[in-house]
């Protein structure tokens, strides 16, 4: 039935958990939307014919509605769309909470090609290898322009925007081959920036990430030159901390959780810390990421702004490598109450 709904509506094959959801209200909108259109339409034809004026002088009749004719008018519609949001609001909370299990793939889009790294090591240029029945999230940056990933048999699309990270998840449901999309023009060979994903069964996947990691490592500065490059065997999270010493990250962030003229790494993602307005942010890829490449748009309460800009500095998989060390210093629980700092107050001007 719902393959045949799917031929009918010219709609891609449903790969996904969410493509489930997503056609289930898209039916539901369309279905209700052609037998309302079927009622008004033969309800014009009948009222065509039957109050058609049949002499030259006839004056059209005055009709004045009941209250309970009004309220019909008003309220059955007005279901309709409650509904419709209700459903729709349920699938947009799905969809933006990824599950706590879900394995991370960051993505970088470059034109005209999209790049996937896996914090454990393999990577991959316009091919996406996953496990099938197993969410996974995808964390989308750019390298250039504003690019937008979409893959039609799972329903998603996001924006892939530069110097920063935005996320979309998925749980591919059955392996097969399916196309990535980019739907945001991004110059003149737009159309040919397409890749794929690739679903593999359980078995396959884990075959398929040990062939990989039989791969042998490329030089250090071709790997601190774009993590990209880094295939196979080599862990995303020790790229970055190669990085953040290389960067000079740790001239004001510690990794022991002593207070020093930035925050500790220590503990810092996943917590909610307060910004000097008095607002509170979750510390998530998203957060780490815009402070690398724009530190004075939100400051930590009792920290100075004096982080240098690293836009232009780090490529999407060098920031996405130093966001993986970060996340590898999480504690088992969650520090609490304020990150302390800075050591000394920077000289005054």
């Amino acid at each position: 039935m719902n393959e045949l709904l799917n031929d009918i509506l010219f709609l891609p094959e449903r790969a996904s958990t969410f493509a489930d959801r997503v056609d289930t209200l898209h039916y539901f909108v369309v279905g209700v939307t052609m037998v309302a259109s079927l009622a008004v339409g033969t309800a014009a034809l009948f009222f065509f014919f039957r109050y058609r004026r049949r002499k030259p002088a006839q004056t059209t009749e005055y009709v004045v509605p009941s209250v309970k004719t009004e309220f019909l008018f008003v309220s059955l519609p007005l279901i309709f769309f409650l509904t419709w949001f209700a459903i729709g609001y349920r699938d947009f909370v799905f969809y933006t909470t990824p599950p706590k299990d879900a394995m991370d793939v960051y993505v970088m889009g470059k034109q005209w090609m999209w790049k996937f790294s896996y914090p454990e090591g393999p990577n991959g240029v316009n091919v996406l290898h996953v496990p099938a029945n197993r969410p996974v999230r995808l964390l989308l940056t750019s390298r250039d322009v504003i690019h937008s990933f979409f893959v039609p048999s799972f329903r998603i699309k996001m924006d892939a925007l530069p110097g920063r990270y935005t996320q979309t998840w998925f749980e591919a449901t059955k392996p097969g081959t399916y196309q990535i999309l980019c739907t945001e023009y991004c110059g003149l060979s737009h159309s040919k920036m397409l890749g794929e994903v690739v679903v593999l069964s359980a078995e396959d996947w884990d075959n398929w990430v040990k062939e990989q990691r039989q791969g042998k490592l490329p030089n250090r500065q071709d790997a601190l030159a774009d993590l990209s490059l880094v295939p196979h065997s080599a862990r995303m999270a020790e790229q970055g901390q190669a990085l953040a010493a290389n960067q000079g990250c740790f001239k004001c962030h510690t990794v022991n959780g002593e207070p020093h003229i930035g925050p500790t790494f220590l503990g810092m993602y996943g917590r909610l810390e307060t910004m000097q307005t008095g607002q509170k942010i979750l510390v998530d890829e998203a957060f780490i990421t815009q402070s690398m490449m724009d530190p004075g748009a939100y400051i930590l309460a009792g920290f100075p702004n004096v982080m240098p800009t690293y836009q232009g500095k780090l490529t999407g998989p060098q920031s996405a490598a130093i966001v993986e060390y970060i996340k590898s210093l999480r504690t088992p629980d969650i520090r609490t109450g304020a990150s302390r700092g800075p050591v000394y107050e920077p000289l005054s001007q």
